[in-house]
């Protein structure tokens, strides 16, 4: 019987949209819908049954019950409380499935889900498409959520045509609530007008204060394990969260004292989770009074916006705008304390970048030549900017950056890359 009501209750929903895209005399537009299949996607925090995904409260992430925004649960933290009340925290989970291919181009892709939903919980769809540069965009939260036995379409507008798409369930709750999804059915819109992003010339690049991570053998947000001198960072917003051993959004990170390195966003923090500040007011998830650039906890640590207080109620007790793992703190920048960093956050440039398949960290020289001064280093699972390559075979290098060079066996992934007109 729930199967019956489930597929009326799609075929009910497909029609109103239809009938919104089009006038009644004219023909409605082609619009292409596909189930996911839940058993198979990859899951951080989640547990995938033979009918359903489930929050996994024991492996879960948790945050403060902030994040909930606004639903059923326990208040928000005492004001001024420099850590959560380990009782109190929210949980999220993720559920990322495999891209779905598309026969024409899509920016508007319409979720329906089956969900159960007790107080304090919430399901969300994530939706992100494949650039006609190679890369991805950013992962765009759907504009409703699921209710509890309620079929809702929520519509994630991607800013840019797109004929793949990838989706993503986030899972939250409360301690005692386990959300459950049974279903999740999509419908891809095919593009009505050009939709273009202006992408800027370089990627876009600010100056942050990084903090060390630390926290090695607990799990980032995509299910990374975390190990000694491991080498990743996290960014204060799931949108430009990795999949887990992936290095889809990965950034470049300088130091005062010169050294640079390139490392995948395997986490979400440090203090928010919904502050995209690299993105533009009109993007920006949260706080888009603030300047673009402008971390929310810089603002609240040093200005006392938002109270001195994150999303979450806590006091803001430093103005960390990127959080750094061991590894990449100590060796590859080789700092001794928290310190300001510049960031080049690499999938906002034109540049497609492919993933450094080493097993160990890469130098980064000045000149492709082995014997060239060593000027960063990028780390197993980092995406790398490929703007050319210089020579062929085992001695050809590709030029990530401005006198910036790996050699090309380390980025196999990066195909028929044009040939540099010099070495630069």
């Amino acid at each position: 019987m729930w199967t019956r009501l489930r597929t009326a209750l799609l075929l009910a929903v497909t029609a109103v949209l239809v009938a919104g895209v089009a006038p009644a005399h004219a023909a409605a537009p082609a619009l292409t819908t596909w189930v996911s299949d839940l058993r198979s996607g990859e899951a951080a925090g989640v547990r995938t049954r033979a009918d359903a995904v489930v929050l996994d409260q024991r492996t879960a992430r948790r945050t403060p019950p902030g994040a909930l925004r606004g639903m059923a649960g326990p208040t928000r933290l005492t004001e001024g409380a420099a850590d959560p009340d380990p009782a109190a925290l929210a949980s999220t989970g993720f559920l990322t499935l495999a891209p779905h291919a598309l026969v024409r181009p899509t920016d508007r892709v319409d979720s329906l889900v089956a969900a159960d939903l007790p107080p304090g919980s919430a399901v969300t769809v994530d939706v992100r498409g494949r650039t006609a540069g190679g890369n991805w965009t950013e992962w765009v939260p759907s504009t409703a959520t699921a209710t509890t036995y309620r079929n809702t379409a929520a519509t994630a507008q991607l800013p840019e045509p797109a004929s793949e798409v990838q989706s993503r369930l986030v899972l939250t709750g409360t301690p005692d609530a386990r959300p459950l999804v049974r279903d999740l059915r999509q419908t891809a819109h095919p593009t009505s007008e050009t939709t273009a992003r202006r992408v800027p010339r370089t990627a876009l690049s600010y100056r942050v204060f990084a903090t060390r991570e630390g926290l090695v053998g607990g799990t980032t947000a995509n299910g990374h394990v975390i190990t000694e001198r491991d080498h990743f960072v996290a960014l204060p917003s799931r949108r430009a969260l990795s999949p887990r051993g992936t290095s889809d959004y990965s950034v470049k990170v300088c130091a005062a004292n010169g050294r640079c390195a390139f490392a995948p966003v395997w986490d979400v923090g440090p203090w928010n989770t919904r502050d995209d500040y690299w993105n533009p007011p009109d993007v920006r998830q949260n706080w888009a009074d603030l300047p673009q650039g402008l971390p929310e906890a810089q603002a609240a640590y040093r200005n006392g916006y938002n109270g001195g207080k994150d999303q979450f109620g806590r006091t803001v007790v430093n103005p960390a705008g990127i959080d750094l793992a061991d590894g990449l703190f100590w060796d590859a920048l080789g700092l001794r304390d928290n310190a300001w960093v510049t960031v080049d956050y690499l999938w906002t440039g034109p540049a497609r970048t492919s993933a450094v398949t080493a097993t160990q960290n890469v130098p980064v020289r000045a000149a492709p030549s082995p014997d060239a001064e060593i000027v960063g280093t990028a780390v197993p699972n980092a995406g790398v900017p490929v703007h050319c390559i210089l020579g062929t075979g085992s001695k050809a290098w590709l030029r990530i950056g401005i006198a910036q060079f790996v050699p090309a066996s380390a980025v196999p992934g990066a195909g028929a890359a044009r040939a540099c007109p010099a070495a630069r």
